[in-house]
């Protein structure tokens, strides 16, 4: 699209070159002038103030509630600016000046090492500023907080596509392999976790942080090149990652500032995942907690500039923007159940009366481990089933088999195994293990703890006699070679174990429950 039109009285233009930080260009001319020009009327804007770069060395601030009118003199030329989270960063070509919203005339001024800034994001705490020596990240009080460093680093080719900022981490994509993600703990610049870096099967496009929430829980989202979208946790705890999917065809996408709330445009479509934790929660529930909206009035490729608020801002392929509005209600909801106060995120579903905001209700208390709420908001959205299994885990003895039916419920099997024998219920983790019909692992934990093998036995030749087939798997032949299936001691058994397992919550610290 075209910004503006100049036809200067030199003949024609024969080449032009840009100036390294791109506010400059010249032009040879054909009566053999050189053309100097600038670029002016840059634009910001957040929430209800407007930026204009009226000169090359002048702002006009315009706060569209009182009109009122605020003029920004600097003593260079403005390189680059970014207005996000109530505060304005400026670099010129030698300093870098960080103006509050609330007070336009003391800004915090300090003097940069290279002068090039060629990309400034800002998260809620800090801000990063690329130059070409590489990354800083300063706090809004002028303090250079830390700068990552990582092998083969080119700071020349780093956009916002392919760095992303929040409060405590900073994730940025390799040049030298695109399949990797280099993730950076904010505060000391050190990489995260291990120091491995994220890697993907395929190269990666398009890289954004989510904002919001706790450290541990820091989730990335990113796009490949055969536009998939997936998502995965920052922190790795040792355990291999899991990458999940949650979109195809997808352009374009954007983390919401105040809350965990991704939007992005898929193939037609404009999609907002209200609660995108949902896929380590309950997968099935997922497409329950999405809002899609027609994307067609957007014409081709077009891009989502910002996310604040509940207004979605995207610029379409001819350079015009378009806002959208999204509900305000999951941005509330989320707020509910990061301060705890369920009681008011039921409120609020039952005075909404959306299905989806149930499903991202549910989603959330199975998350933090809510059973009351979750019974409330599955029953709301027809989980019957759900509803059931939740039920069943409120009757456990003990909170150890709670905490493993809980991790079974969002399909963690291995996890919730591993709890129950590190909490010594050797009966129960067997148990699990049959109602999975993972025989083979029930049997050699019964081997292994000597303990429940003529029950693993028991259920096993009951499970092929309802579906009258005979037994074919070696080992179980070996160790039903003279044992007898005795169903009145077994059923002894498994109630001594129940009744073990609930005089040990008994006996445990109130606490602990």
């Amino acid at each position: 699209w075209s910004y503006a039109l100049e036809k200067p009285n030199t003949g024609s233009i024969f080449a032009i070159s840009w100036s390294i930080d791109g506010t400059q260009l010249a032009g040879a001319c054909g009566n053999g002038h050189v053309i100097f020009a600038h670029v002016v009327e840059q634009h910001w804007e957040w929430k209800n103030f407007e930026i204009t770069l009226i000169k090359r060395r002048t702002m006009k601030v315009h706060n569209v509630i009182n009109d009122a009118v605020d003029l920004l003199e600097f003593r260079d030329r403005v390189i680059k600016a970014s207005l996000n989270y109530g505060y304005l960063v400026v670099s010129t070509s030698l300093q870098c000046y960080v103006f509050s919203t609330k007070n336009w005339n003391t800004p915090l001024i300090f003097d940069l090492k290279e002068g090039t800034v060629s990309l400034i994001l800002q998260a809620e705490r800090h801000f990063l500023l690329v130059d070409g020596g590489g990354l800083y990240l300063y706090s809004y009080e002028g303090r250079l907080i830390s700068s990552p460093k990582y092998p083969g680093m080119r700071t020349d080719i780093l956009n916002a596509q392919t760095v992303s900022l929040s409060n405590d981490t900073l994730a940025v994509k390799d040049k030298a392999d695109e399949r990797v993600i280099f993730i950076f703990e904010a505060l000391s610049g050190k990489p995260l976790g291990d120091g491995k870096p994220l890697t993907h099967k395929t190269e990666i496009v398009e890289i954004a942080l989510d904002q919001k929430g706790l450290t541990n829980e820091r989730k990335i989202a990113f796009i490949d090149k055969n536009r998939d979208l997936f998502i995965t946790s920052v922190k790795r705890f040792g355990k291999e990652q899991k990458i999940v999917k949650i979109g195809t065809m997808v352009q374009s996408l954007a983390w919401n500032d105040t809350s965990n709330i991704l939007c992005g445009i898929q193939d037609s479509r404009f999609t907002v995942w209200y609660y995108p934790n949902t896929v380590y929660v309950d997968k099935d529930l997922l497409p329950k907690t999405l809002y899609e909206k027609d994307a067609s009035e957007f014409s081709k490729t077009p891009q989502i500039v910002s996310f604040v608020g509940n207004q979605v801002t995207i610029r379409r392929a001819d350079g015009s923007l378009v806002h959208l509005h999204v509900s305000p209600y999951p941005a509330i909801l989320h707020d509910h159940v990061s301060a705890a106060r369920w009681e008011d995120g039921v409120r609020l579903c039952r005075f909404v009366k959306d299905q989806t905001l149930w499903a991202c209700l549910a989603a959330m208390a199975v998350a933090n481990k809510d059973m009351t709420t979750a019974e409330i908001a599955y029953a709301a959205i027809g989980e019957i089933d759900k509803v059931q299994y939740i039920n069943s885990i409120k009757d456990l003895p003990s909170r150890e088999s709670r905490m493993a039916h809980m991790l079974l419920f969002s399909g963690n099997t291995q996890e919730a195994e591993t709890l129950l024998l590190q909490s010594g219920l050797v009966y129960q983790a067997i148990q699990v293990n049959i109602n999975l019909y993972n025989w083979e692992r029930a049997l050699d934990l019964a081997v292994k703890h000597r303990t429940h093998v003529d029950t693993v036995l028991a259920y096993r030749q009951k499970f092929l006699e309802d579906f009258g087939k005979k037994e074919t798997n070696q080992r179980f032949l070996q160790y039903a070679e003279g044992l007898e299936v005795d169903w009145n001691k077994i059923k002894a058994k498994i109630e001594m174990e129940i009744a073990k397992e609930r005089e040990r919550a008994a006996a445990s610290p109130a606490v602990r429950t």
